[in-house]
């Protein structure tokens, strides 16, 4: 007989010899268990992170067939004893993104030749030639930049 078929034959051996139930006694029960795979749900983590970092710190009920059962008070002390308080968010009065570093004359100066007729490739092609900065130091005018100019400033009559 080989030498895995033995050990595999032992390892059978042991786990009938095994108790038929381990009993605990339970304060307060909403549910008797959780299996493995229920437990990492309900913690929002992946089965083998489970098995590898939490396991290892909370009691088990193991059943004869090798299954091991996760009771649901078990799990809440270790989430208590493990929770962190909430980092305090930081308020910012400003909104998300780069901020606006376009002059109020440019835009107006954009406004004005859109409005006259000309297209974004022609504005684009005057603010190149005339030496205009960019907002944000970019090299040169392109007529996608001119149409996003136009369409996130607000006008200045609004304002």
């Amino acid at each position: 007989m080989s030498r895995r078929r033995r050990r595999r034959r032992a390892e059978k051996e042991r786990r009938q010899a095994q108790p038929a139930a381990i009993v605990r006694e339970a304060i307060r029960v909403e549910r008797l268990a959780y299996t493995r795979t229920q437990a990492a749900e309900a913690l929002g983590i992946s089965r083998s992170t489970f098995n590898r970092r939490v396991l290892p710190y909370i009691e088990t009920v193991e059943m004869p067939w090798g299954a091991r059962l996760i009771p649901t008070d078990e799990l809440e002390r270790l989430l208590a004893e493990r929770r962190r308080p909430p980092r305090e968010r930081i308020r910012t009065s400003r909104p998300p993104g780069r901020p606006a570093a376009l002059a109020p004359d440019i835009v107006k100066r954009i406004r004005a030749e859109r409005a006259a007729g000309k297209s974004l490739a022609q504005i684009a092609c005057d603010l190149n030639a005339s030496g205009t900065p960019t907002g944000h130091g970019g090299r040169q005018w392109w007529p996608s930049t001119v149409r996003a100019v136009l369409a996130r400033q607000s006008p200045p009559d609004s304002a």
